[in-house]
Protein backbone atom coordinates (compact mmCIF):
# COMPACT_ATOMS: atom_id res chain seq x y z
CA UNK A 1 0.00 0.00 0.00
CA UNK A 2 1.48 3.31 -1.04
CA UNK A 3 0.66 6.56 0.80
CA UNK A 4 -1.62 8.46 -0.85
CA UNK A 5 -0.62 12.30 -1.60
CA UNK A 6 -3.89 14.65 -1.61
CA UNK A 7 -2.37 17.46 -3.64
CA UNK A 8 -1.83 17.02 -7.63
CA UNK A 9 1.23 19.14 -7.71
CA UNK A 10 4.57 16.45 -7.43
CA UNK A 11 6.04 15.60 -4.10
CA UNK A 12 9.74 16.78 -3.28
CA UNK A 13 10.18 12.75 -3.35
CA UNK A 14 8.53 12.25 -7.00
CA UNK A 15 10.12 15.34 -8.72
CA UNK A 16 13.80 13.21 -7.05
CA UNK A 17 13.33 10.33 -8.10
CA UNK A 18 11.92 11.39 -10.90
CA UNK A 19 15.36 13.73 -11.88
CA UNK A 20 17.65 10.22 -10.85
CA UNK A 21 15.65 8.07 -13.21
CA UNK A 22 16.59 10.77 -15.84
CA UNK A 23 19.93 10.32 -15.82
CA UNK A 24 20.17 6.92 -15.92
CA UNK A 25 18.03 7.15 -18.74
CA UNK A 26 20.44 9.42 -20.47
CA UNK A 27 23.10 7.04 -19.70
CA UNK A 28 21.30 3.82 -21.54
CA UNK A 29 20.49 6.03 -24.57
CA UNK A 30 24.09 7.11 -24.84
CA UNK A 31 25.61 4.07 -24.48
CA UNK A 32 27.42 4.79 -21.34
CA UNK A 33 27.84 2.11 -19.14
CA UNK A 34 30.63 3.28 -16.67
CA UNK A 35 27.99 5.76 -15.31
CA UNK A 36 24.80 3.92 -16.00
CA UNK A 37 26.91 1.37 -13.05
CA UNK A 38 27.76 4.62 -11.41
CA UNK A 39 24.05 5.98 -11.27
CA UNK A 40 22.63 2.41 -9.84
CA UNK A 41 25.50 1.06 -7.62
CA UNK A 42 25.08 1.61 -3.97
CA UNK A 43 22.38 0.17 -2.45
CA UNK A 44 24.41 -3.61 -2.55
CA UNK A 45 27.91 -1.84 -1.23
CA UNK A 46 26.06 0.32 1.38
CA UNK A 47 24.26 -3.03 2.85
CA UNK A 48 27.46 -5.01 2.92
CA UNK A 49 29.88 -2.90 3.93
CA UNK A 50 27.73 -1.42 6.73
CA UNK A 51 26.86 -5.00 7.87
CA UNK A 52 30.63 -4.99 8.33
CA UNK A 53 29.97 -2.61 11.62
CA UNK A 54 31.61 -2.63 14.97
CA UNK A 55 30.61 -5.20 16.73
CA UNK A 56 31.55 -7.72 13.57
CA UNK A 57 35.27 -5.80 12.84
CA UNK A 58 35.57 -6.96 17.15
CA UNK A 59 34.12 -10.56 16.17
CA UNK A 60 36.89 -10.51 13.18
CA UNK A 61 39.50 -9.18 15.33
CA UNK A 62 38.57 -11.36 17.88
CA UNK A 63 38.95 -14.82 15.47
CA UNK A 64 42.52 -13.31 14.20
CA UNK A 65 43.13 -13.17 17.87
CA UNK A 66 42.67 -16.50 18.78
CA UNK A 67 42.71 -18.60 15.57
CA UNK A 68 44.91 -16.81 13.63
CA UNK A 69 45.73 -17.38 9.54
CA UNK A 70 43.54 -20.55 9.05
CA UNK A 71 39.95 -22.47 9.05
CA UNK A 72 37.83 -18.81 9.53
CA UNK A 73 39.19 -17.01 6.40
CA UNK A 74 37.59 -18.83 3.72
CA UNK A 75 34.68 -19.45 5.95
CA UNK A 76 34.26 -15.76 6.89
CA UNK A 77 34.43 -15.40 2.78
CA UNK A 78 31.65 -18.36 2.33
CA UNK A 79 29.45 -16.07 4.60
CA UNK A 80 29.31 -13.67 2.69
CA UNK A 81 28.72 -15.66 -0.56
CA UNK A 82 25.74 -16.33 1.41
CA UNK A 83 25.01 -13.10 2.28
CA UNK A 84 24.83 -12.50 -1.10
CA UNK A 85 22.91 -14.81 -2.42
CA UNK A 86 20.05 -13.63 0.68
CA UNK A 87 20.57 -9.74 -0.95
CA UNK A 88 20.19 -10.82 -4.80
CA UNK A 89 16.65 -11.69 -3.84
CA UNK A 90 16.08 -8.67 -2.68
CA UNK A 91 17.16 -6.34 -4.75
CA UNK A 92 14.73 -8.46 -7.04
CA UNK A 93 11.72 -7.93 -4.88
CA UNK A 94 12.66 -4.12 -4.21
CA UNK A 95 12.57 -3.72 -8.48
CA UNK A 96 10.09 -6.07 -8.98
CA UNK A 97 7.48 -3.94 -6.46
CA UNK A 98 8.83 -0.98 -5.79
CA UNK A 99 7.78 -1.68 -2.15
CA UNK A 100 10.25 -2.43 0.96
CA UNK A 101 10.32 -5.44 2.82
CA UNK A 102 8.20 -5.12 5.29
CA UNK A 103 5.03 -3.85 2.95
CA UNK A 104 4.88 -6.76 0.93
CA UNK A 105 5.45 -9.15 4.27
CA UNK A 106 2.32 -7.15 5.62
CA UNK A 107 0.57 -7.69 2.27
CA UNK A 108 1.47 -11.14 1.32
CA UNK A 109 1.19 -12.68 4.88
CA UNK A 110 -1.47 -9.50 6.27
CA UNK A 111 -1.96 -7.61 9.31
CA UNK A 112 -0.34 -9.97 11.99
CA UNK A 113 3.22 -11.01 10.39
CA UNK A 114 3.62 -7.43 9.07
CA UNK A 115 3.60 -5.98 12.10
CA UNK A 116 5.52 -8.89 13.71
CA UNK A 117 8.45 -7.80 11.20
CA UNK A 118 8.44 -4.93 11.93
CA UNK A 119 8.34 -4.35 15.55
CA UNK A 120 10.60 -7.57 15.29
CA UNK A 121 13.18 -5.50 13.18
CA UNK A 122 12.52 -2.46 15.54
CA UNK A 123 13.47 -4.21 18.48
CA UNK A 124 16.73 -5.98 17.34
CA UNK A 125 17.35 -2.76 15.25
CA UNK A 126 17.49 -0.57 18.35
CA UNK A 127 19.52 -3.15 20.52
CA UNK A 128 22.01 -3.05 17.37
CA UNK A 129 22.32 0.55 16.99
CA UNK A 130 23.50 0.93 20.82
CA UNK A 131 26.34 -1.84 20.05
CA UNK A 132 27.38 0.62 16.77
CA UNK A 133 27.57 3.70 18.91
CA UNK A 134 29.50 1.28 21.80
CA UNK A 135 31.77 0.99 18.94
CA UNK A 136 31.79 4.95 17.84
CA UNK A 137 32.68 5.62 21.78
CA UNK A 138 35.48 2.67 22.09
CA UNK A 139 37.08 3.63 18.70
CA UNK A 140 37.17 7.47 19.50
CA UNK A 141 38.70 6.65 22.48
CA UNK A 142 41.67 5.72 20.63
CA UNK A 143 41.80 8.98 20.00
CA UNK A 144 41.03 11.15 23.30
CA UNK A 145 38.04 12.09 22.00
CA UNK A 146 35.80 12.33 24.81
CA UNK A 147 32.62 9.74 24.79
CA UNK A 148 29.91 12.44 24.37
CA UNK A 149 31.48 13.90 21.19
CA UNK A 150 31.69 10.56 19.82
CA UNK A 151 27.79 9.78 20.54
CA UNK A 152 27.31 13.69 18.90
CA UNK A 153 28.97 12.86 15.59
CA UNK A 154 27.21 9.97 15.53
CA UNK A 155 24.06 11.37 15.58
CA UNK A 156 25.46 14.16 12.84
CA UNK A 157 26.44 11.45 10.51
CA UNK A 158 22.39 9.95 11.36
CA UNK A 159 21.00 13.35 11.03
CA UNK A 160 22.80 13.67 7.09
CA UNK A 161 19.50 12.15 5.79
CA UNK A 162 16.91 14.63 7.01
CA UNK A 163 19.73 17.52 5.65
CA UNK A 164 20.37 16.45 2.11
CA UNK A 165 16.56 15.18 2.25
CA UNK A 166 17.40 13.32 -0.90
CA UNK A 167 18.17 9.54 -1.72
CA UNK A 168 21.08 9.62 -4.42
CA UNK A 169 23.10 12.29 -2.13
CA UNK A 170 22.48 10.67 1.04
CA UNK A 171 24.10 7.44 -0.40
CA UNK A 172 26.86 8.85 -1.41
CA UNK A 173 28.07 10.50 1.44
CA UNK A 174 27.62 7.50 3.51
CA UNK A 175 29.34 5.75 0.43
CA UNK A 176 32.45 7.74 0.83
CA UNK A 177 32.32 6.91 4.17
CA UNK A 178 32.00 3.22 3.96
CA UNK A 179 34.94 2.27 1.94
CA UNK A 180 37.27 3.69 4.92
CA UNK A 181 36.22 -0.32 5.87
CA UNK A 182 39.05 -1.26 3.77
CA UNK A 183 41.56 0.36 5.77
CA UNK A 184 42.15 -2.66 7.73
CA UNK A 185 43.42 -4.25 4.23
CA UNK A 186 46.76 -1.93 4.82
CA UNK A 187 46.73 -3.01 8.30
CA UNK A 188 46.89 -6.50 7.47
CA UNK A 189 49.44 -5.94 4.92
CA UNK A 190 51.84 -4.17 7.68
CA UNK A 191 51.43 -7.01 9.44
CA UNK A 192 53.68 -8.65 6.56
CA UNK A 193 51.58 -11.79 6.64
CA UNK A 194 53.53 -14.82 5.62
CA UNK A 195 52.13 -15.69 1.64
CA UNK A 196 52.29 -19.41 1.62
CA UNK A 197 50.11 -19.39 4.77
CA UNK A 198 47.46 -17.33 3.25
CA UNK A 199 47.13 -19.47 -0.16
CA UNK A 200 47.42 -22.76 2.40
CA UNK A 201 44.44 -21.38 4.00
CA UNK A 202 42.22 -20.95 1.18
CA UNK A 203 43.35 -23.94 -0.53
CA UNK A 204 43.01 -26.80 1.71
CA UNK A 205 40.61 -24.97 4.29
CA UNK A 206 42.89 -25.83 7.42
CA UNK A 207 40.54 -27.53 10.04
CA UNK A 208 39.73 -25.88 13.06
CA UNK A 209 42.58 -25.40 15.67
CA UNK A 210 41.75 -26.85 19.08
CA UNK A 211 38.42 -28.59 17.64
CA UNK A 212 35.37 -27.61 18.56
CA UNK A 213 34.09 -26.63 21.61
CA UNK A 214 31.39 -23.96 23.39
CA UNK A 215 33.52 -21.16 22.66
CA UNK A 216 34.58 -22.05 19.16
CA UNK A 217 30.99 -22.38 18.56
CA UNK A 218 30.52 -18.83 19.83
CA UNK A 219 33.04 -17.27 17.56
CA UNK A 220 31.75 -19.29 14.96
CA UNK A 221 27.79 -18.00 14.57
CA UNK A 222 29.35 -14.80 16.07
CA UNK A 223 31.38 -14.15 12.40
CA UNK A 224 27.92 -16.06 10.76
CA UNK A 225 25.63 -12.79 12.51
CA UNK A 226 28.47 -10.57 11.32
CA UNK A 227 27.59 -11.00 7.62
CA UNK A 228 24.10 -12.32 7.61
CA UNK A 229 21.50 -10.67 9.77
CA UNK A 230 17.39 -9.47 9.03
CA UNK A 231 18.50 -5.87 8.44
CA UNK A 232 20.34 -6.08 5.44
CA UNK A 233 16.86 -7.84 3.93
CA UNK A 234 14.99 -4.87 4.87
CA UNK A 235 17.73 -2.07 4.41
CA UNK A 236 18.67 -3.21 0.84
CA UNK A 237 14.93 -3.33 -0.58
CA UNK A 238 14.14 -0.52 1.27
CA UNK A 239 17.01 1.17 -0.63
CA UNK A 240 16.32 -0.12 -3.64
CA UNK A 241 12.60 0.73 -4.00
CA UNK A 242 13.96 4.50 -2.81
CA UNK A 243 16.36 4.62 -5.21
CA UNK A 244 13.76 3.80 -8.06
CA UNK A 245 15.20 0.90 -9.71
CA UNK A 246 13.30 -1.23 -12.57
CA UNK A 247 12.90 -4.92 -13.35
CA UNK A 248 15.65 -3.68 -16.37
CA UNK A 249 17.90 -2.78 -13.64
CA UNK A 250 18.67 -5.83 -12.12
CA UNK A 251 21.42 -6.61 -13.67
CA UNK A 252 23.54 -3.87 -12.11
CA UNK A 253 22.12 -3.97 -8.97
CA UNK A 254 23.40 -7.67 -8.91
CA UNK A 255 26.52 -6.19 -9.94
CA UNK A 256 26.06 -3.77 -6.95
CA UNK A 257 25.44 -6.35 -4.78
CA UNK A 258 29.28 -8.58 -5.30
CA UNK A 259 31.30 -5.51 -5.47
CA UNK A 260 29.56 -4.99 -1.82
CA UNK A 261 29.93 -8.32 -0.77
CA UNK A 262 33.56 -8.66 -2.36
CA UNK A 263 34.71 -5.57 -0.59
CA UNK A 264 33.28 -6.22 2.90
CA UNK A 265 34.88 -9.67 2.64
CA UNK A 266 38.18 -8.59 1.85
CA UNK A 267 38.09 -6.05 4.66
CA UNK A 268 36.97 -8.83 6.73
CA UNK A 269 39.62 -11.24 6.14
CA UNK A 270 42.01 -8.45 6.47
CA UNK A 271 41.07 -7.74 10.25
CA UNK A 272 41.44 -11.50 10.74
CA UNK A 273 44.51 -11.51 9.08
CA UNK A 274 46.03 -8.22 11.02
CA UNK A 275 45.18 -9.27 14.19
CA UNK A 276 46.80 -12.95 13.99
CA UNK A 277 50.32 -11.96 14.90
CA UNK A 278 48.68 -11.25 18.59
CA UNK A 279 47.48 -15.20 18.07
CA UNK A 280 51.23 -16.18 17.48
CA UNK A 281 52.24 -14.51 19.87
CA UNK A 282 50.37 -15.93 22.54
CA UNK A 283 48.43 -12.92 23.51
CA UNK A 284 44.92 -13.31 25.09
CA UNK A 285 42.82 -10.48 23.15
CA UNK A 286 39.47 -12.08 23.51
CA UNK A 287 38.41 -9.91 25.68
CA UNK A 288 39.81 -6.89 23.95
CA UNK A 289 37.52 -3.46 23.07
CA UNK A 290 38.36 -1.56 19.99
CA UNK A 291 40.74 0.70 21.31
CA UNK A 292 42.34 -2.36 23.26
CA UNK A 293 42.74 -3.93 20.01
CA UNK A 294 44.69 -1.24 18.18
CA UNK A 295 46.70 -1.08 21.42
CA UNK A 296 47.87 -4.46 21.02
CA UNK A 297 48.85 -3.94 17.41
CA UNK A 298 51.02 -1.07 18.19
CA UNK A 299 54.34 -3.78 18.26
CA UNK A 300 53.44 -5.08 15.09
CA UNK A 301 51.89 -2.72 12.61
CA UNK A 302 53.06 0.66 14.37
CA UNK A 303 51.41 3.82 16.03
CA UNK A 304 50.18 4.40 12.32
CA UNK A 305 48.67 0.96 11.51
CA UNK A 306 47.12 0.90 14.98
CA UNK A 307 45.26 4.75 14.58
CA UNK A 308 44.22 3.12 11.05
CA UNK A 309 42.73 -0.12 12.78
CA UNK A 310 40.95 2.47 15.23
CA UNK A 311 39.79 4.54 12.75
CA UNK A 312 38.03 1.48 10.96
CA UNK A 313 36.26 0.42 13.71
CA UNK A 314 35.18 4.07 14.38
CA UNK A 315 33.96 4.10 11.05
CA UNK A 316 32.08 1.15 11.00
CA UNK A 317 29.97 2.09 13.99
CA UNK A 318 29.34 5.60 12.08
CA UNK A 319 28.11 3.90 8.49
CA UNK A 320 26.20 0.83 10.03
CA UNK A 321 24.56 3.19 12.85
CA UNK A 322 23.28 5.57 9.68
CA UNK A 323 22.44 2.49 7.58
CA UNK A 324 20.85 0.53 10.20
CA UNK A 325 17.95 3.57 11.85
CA UNK A 326 17.37 3.92 8.02
CA UNK A 327 16.45 0.49 7.81
CA UNK A 328 14.26 1.24 10.74
CA UNK A 329 12.54 4.10 9.78
CA UNK A 330 11.48 2.17 6.20
CA UNK A 331 10.26 -0.51 7.96
CA UNK A 332 8.10 1.45 10.42
CA UNK A 333 6.98 3.46 7.17
CA UNK A 334 6.07 0.57 5.25
CA UNK A 335 3.62 -1.13 7.50
CA UNK A 336 2.39 2.50 9.41
CA UNK A 337 1.12 3.06 5.44
CA UNK A 338 3.12 6.36 5.91
CA UNK A 339 5.50 8.24 3.13
CA UNK A 340 9.09 6.56 3.84
CA UNK A 341 11.57 7.96 1.90
CA UNK A 342 15.02 9.80 1.36
CA UNK A 343 13.47 11.75 -1.12
CA UNK A 344 11.00 13.12 0.54
CA UNK A 345 10.77 16.43 2.23
CA UNK A 346 10.97 16.82 6.15
CA UNK A 347 7.50 17.77 6.08
CA UNK A 348 6.36 15.18 3.74
CA UNK A 349 8.30 12.05 5.22
CA UNK A 350 7.96 13.70 9.08
CA UNK A 351 7.17 10.17 10.81
CA UNK A 352 10.11 8.45 8.80
CA UNK A 353 12.57 11.14 10.07
CA UNK A 354 11.47 10.90 13.51
CA UNK A 355 11.78 7.31 13.64
CA UNK A 356 15.44 7.60 11.87
CA UNK A 357 16.46 10.65 14.11
CA UNK A 358 14.96 9.04 17.65
CA UNK A 359 15.82 5.21 17.70
CA UNK A 360 19.30 6.74 16.92
CA UNK A 361 19.43 9.35 19.54
CA UNK A 362 18.16 7.11 22.12
CA UNK A 363 20.77 4.36 21.42
CA UNK A 364 23.56 7.24 21.67
CA UNK A 365 21.80 8.31 24.69
CA UNK A 366 21.69 4.52 26.55
CA UNK A 367 25.51 4.07 26.23
CA UNK A 368 26.67 7.52 28.27
CA UNK A 369 24.29 6.33 31.59
CA UNK A 370 27.09 4.97 33.86
CA UNK A 371 26.37 1.09 34.28
CA UNK A 372 24.36 0.61 31.53
CA UNK A 373 24.73 -3.49 30.84
CA UNK A 374 26.56 -2.69 27.73
CA UNK A 375 27.98 -6.63 27.49
CA UNK A 376 24.57 -8.40 28.13
CA UNK A 377 23.44 -6.13 25.26
CA UNK A 378 25.51 -7.07 22.79
CA UNK A 379 25.17 -10.84 23.76
CA UNK A 380 21.44 -10.23 23.37
CA UNK A 381 21.92 -8.65 19.71
CA UNK A 382 24.07 -11.71 19.08
CA UNK A 383 21.24 -14.22 19.95
CA UNK A 384 18.42 -12.41 18.68
CA UNK A 385 20.24 -11.80 15.47
CA UNK A 386 20.62 -15.51 14.59
CA UNK A 387 18.07 -16.97 15.56
CA UNK A 388 15.61 -14.30 13.82
CA UNK A 389 17.56 -15.32 10.73
CA UNK A 390 15.65 -18.59 9.86
CA UNK A 391 12.26 -16.77 9.34
CA UNK A 392 12.92 -14.05 8.02
CA UNK A 393 14.80 -16.08 5.03
CA UNK A 394 11.50 -18.19 4.93
CA UNK A 395 9.49 -14.83 3.93
CA UNK A 396 12.14 -14.34 1.52
CA UNK A 397 12.06 -17.37 -0.13
CA UNK A 398 8.22 -17.31 -0.54
CA UNK A 399 8.21 -14.32 -1.59
CA UNK A 400 10.43 -14.49 -4.53
CA UNK A 401 8.71 -17.67 -5.39
CA UNK A 402 5.10 -15.47 -6.00
CA UNK A 403 4.57 -15.31 -9.49
CA UNK A 404 1.89 -12.61 -8.65
CA UNK A 405 4.51 -10.07 -6.95
CA UNK A 406 7.63 -11.01 -8.66
CA UNK A 407 6.35 -11.78 -12.53
CA UNK A 408 9.47 -12.61 -14.83
CA UNK A 409 11.99 -12.08 -11.39
CA UNK A 410 10.54 -15.20 -9.79
CA UNK A 411 13.31 -17.52 -8.84
CA UNK A 412 14.28 -20.35 -10.83
CA UNK A 413 15.34 -23.54 -9.23
CA UNK A 414 19.14 -23.01 -8.76
CA UNK A 415 17.75 -19.88 -7.04
CA UNK A 416 15.41 -21.61 -4.97
CA UNK A 417 18.28 -24.37 -4.55
CA UNK A 418 20.95 -21.67 -3.16
CA UNK A 419 18.78 -19.72 -1.05
CA UNK A 420 17.52 -22.89 0.40
CA UNK A 421 20.86 -23.64 1.21
CA UNK A 422 21.44 -20.16 3.07
CA UNK A 423 18.26 -21.50 4.64
CA UNK A 424 19.31 -24.56 6.07
CA UNK A 425 22.71 -23.21 7.32
CA UNK A 426 21.51 -20.58 8.98
CA UNK A 427 18.71 -22.29 10.81
CA UNK A 428 21.14 -25.24 11.87
CA UNK A 429 23.63 -22.26 13.19
CA UNK A 430 20.63 -20.53 14.86
CA UNK A 431 19.92 -24.34 16.81
CA UNK A 432 23.56 -24.39 17.60
CA UNK A 433 23.58 -20.79 19.22
CA UNK A 434 20.49 -21.17 21.12
CA UNK A 435 21.54 -24.86 22.36
CA UNK A 436 24.97 -23.15 23.72
CA UNK A 437 23.19 -20.55 25.29
CA UNK A 438 20.75 -22.97 26.87
CA UNK A 439 23.38 -25.45 27.67
CA UNK A 440 26.69 -23.62 27.75
CA UNK A 441 29.05 -27.03 28.32
CA UNK A 442 26.67 -29.14 25.79
CA UNK A 443 30.12 -29.77 23.88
Amino acid sequence: MTPKNSSKTPSHEQINRAVDRLAVSQARLHHHPGRLLWLLAGPGILVMLGENDAPSMLSYAATGSRFGIGFFLPFVVLTFVMAFIAQEITVRLGAATHSGHAELIYRRFGPLWGNFAMIDLLVTNFLTLVTEFVGIVAGSGYFGIPPWVAVMAGLAVVSTAVLVRRYWSWERVVLSMALFNLVFIPVAIMTHPDTSRLAHAFLTWSPLSGGMNSKTLVILLADIGATITPWMLFFQQGAVSDKGLTVGDVRHGRIDTAIGATLAAAAAAACIIATSPLFLHHMDARQFGAAQFAQALVPYVGHFGSMLFALGVLEAGLVAAATISTSSAYAFGEVAHRIHSLNGSFSEAKDFYLILLGVAAIAGLLVLVPQFPLETVVIVVNVIAVLTMPPAIGFLLILANDRQIMGSLKSTWWLNFLGLIVGIFVSLAGMAFAISVIFPNWL
